[in-house]
C-alpha cells in the first residue's frame, strides 16, 4: 500500500479500520498520524510505543521536454538504490500511472559510458507507461510538479523464512504492533499502565513522533528497524536493541530492562549502535519531552534499498514487546 511521507492517508485509514474492528479507541493527530490507546490498571503513568507507516518515496520535480519526469527524493537514500525500479505516480486528483525509474543514459547501444554516469537528480528520470512525447502530453494526464511517486515494494516471502521487500522500514514494525494489540485484546490481557500506540506518518523526514505525547507518559519505545552492515552486531535472526544512534545514547535503564526481559524469556537479541540513524524516540527527546526513551526492532538488511529480514527477527521482536508492555516501569 503506497505511503511515501506526506501521502499516507490511505494506509492510516487501513490501520484505523483494523484497530476499530478490534474495539480499540483511536484518534488522528493533525499531522495525520494515528494514536491507539489501551487503558491500564494505572492511568496516572503511561507508556507509548511507536512505529512509522510512512516510507521513502519521491515527488515530481519537473516535467521534462522529452515527456519524462525529473524527481526529488523524500527521505534519506541514494538514487542508485532505485535505478530500474517500477513506480507509481499519483496525481492530486487521485489518478495513478505506472512507470520505471531509469538513468537517462541507460541504453548501452547509444551511450558508450553509461556505467560512468553519476546517478543524481540531473540524470535520473521516470519513464511513464503512457503514450507521451513531450511536456504537454504529460500535463494532459493530470501529472504536475509535486505529485507523489511511490516505489514497487516487490514483496517476496521465501520458504526459508525470509521476507524480501522495500519499506520493511518500518512496515514490518507496524505489523508487529498491530498483531500485539490484537493479541492483547484476544487474550484479554490487563496492562499495568495505560499504553498508547502511535502509528507515525512522518518519521522518514524527521518529526513523526515528536508530538501528541501525553504528560503522563513515562516510557517511550520506538519500534523500528535494526541496521545491518560492516561493524554492526544486528542480524536478521534476532531482535536488535539500540544503545546509541546519531542522536546519542538511549536511556541506559530502559536498555538494561529490555535485555533483562529478553534473557528471562529466552529471546535472542543483539545490542547495537546505529551510526547514521534517528528514530521517533530521538525526535521526541529533541522536542523537549521528559521521557525515558528506547529503540528496538527487527534486523533489516540493505536499509533504505531493497530490504530483507527473517521471520525469526519478527518473532523475537514481537515476543519482547509482548513481555515489555506487561512489565513494570523503569525506576
Amino acid at each position: 500500500m503506497p505511503s511515501p511521507s506526506g501521502n499516507t492517508n490511505e494506509v492510516i485509514t487501513f490501520v484505523e479500520e483494523f484497530l476499530t474492528n478490534l474495539g480499540v479507541q483511536t484518534k488522528k493527530n493533525r499531522k495525520g498520524g494515528l494514536i491507539a490507546t489501551l487503558p491500564g490498571k494505572d492511568s496516572s503513568k503511561h507508556r507509548m510505543l511507536t512505529a512509522h507507516v510512512d516510507t521513502l518515496g519521491a515527488m515530481v520535480k519537473e516535467i521534462k521536454a522529452n515527456g519524462r519526469l525529473r524527481i526529488d527524493l523524500i527521505g534519506g537514500f541514494k538514487y542508485n538504490s532505485i535505478e530500474g525500479e517500477y513506480c507509481q505516480i499519483e496525481t492530486s486528483n487521485g489518478n495513478k500511472y505506472t512507470g520505471t525509474i531509469l538513468l537517462h543514459q541507460t541504453s548501452v547501444h547509444v551511450y558508450k559510458d553509461a556505467e560512468k554516469v553519476e546517478r543524481n537528480q540531473e540524470n535520473m528520470e521516470v519513464r511513464i507507461d503512457e503514450k507521451v512525447h513531450n511536456e504537454d502530453d504529460v500535463r494532459k494526464l493530470g501529472i504536475e510538479v509535486g505529485d507523489f511517486i511511490s516505489f514497487d515494494p516487490r514483496v517476496v516471502l521465501t520458504e526459508s523464512g525470509f521476507i524480501k521487500s522495500r519499506h520493511l522500514d518500518d512496515k514490518a514494525s507496524v505489523g508487529i504492533l498491530l498483531q500485539l494489540i490484537k493479541q492483547i485484546k484476544q487474550e484479554n490481557i490487563s496492562l499495568p499502565y495505560t499504553t498508547h500506540f502511535l502509528i507515525s506518518n512522518n518519521e522518514e523526514i524527521g518529526y513523526g513522533g515528536n508530538s501528541n505525547i501525553s504528560p503522563e507518559t513515562v516510557e517511550y519505545l520506538a519500534v523500528d528497524m535494526g541496521a545491518i552492515g560492516d561493524g554492526q552486531a544486528t542480524d536478521e535472526y534476532t531482535v536488535s536493541i539500540c544503545v546509541k544512534d546519531a542522536s546519542g545514547p538511549y536511556h541506559f535503564g530502559l536498555r538494561k530492562k529490555l535485555t533483562s526481559l529478553a534473557k528471562d524469556n529466552n529471546i535472542l537479541y543483539k545490542l547495537d549502535i546505529y551510526p547514521y540513524y534517528g528514530s521517533d524516540a530521538s525526535a521526541a527527546i529533541r522536542s523537549g519531552h521528559d521521557i525515558v526513551h528506547g529503540l528496538i526492532g527487527p534486523g533489516i538488511d540493505s536499509s533504505h534499498a531493497f530490504e530483507r529480514t527473517h521471520q525469526d527477527s519478527i518473532d523475537y521482536t514481537a515476543k519482547l514487546l509482548y513481555h515489555y508492555v506487561q512489565s513494570e516501569l523503569v525506576n
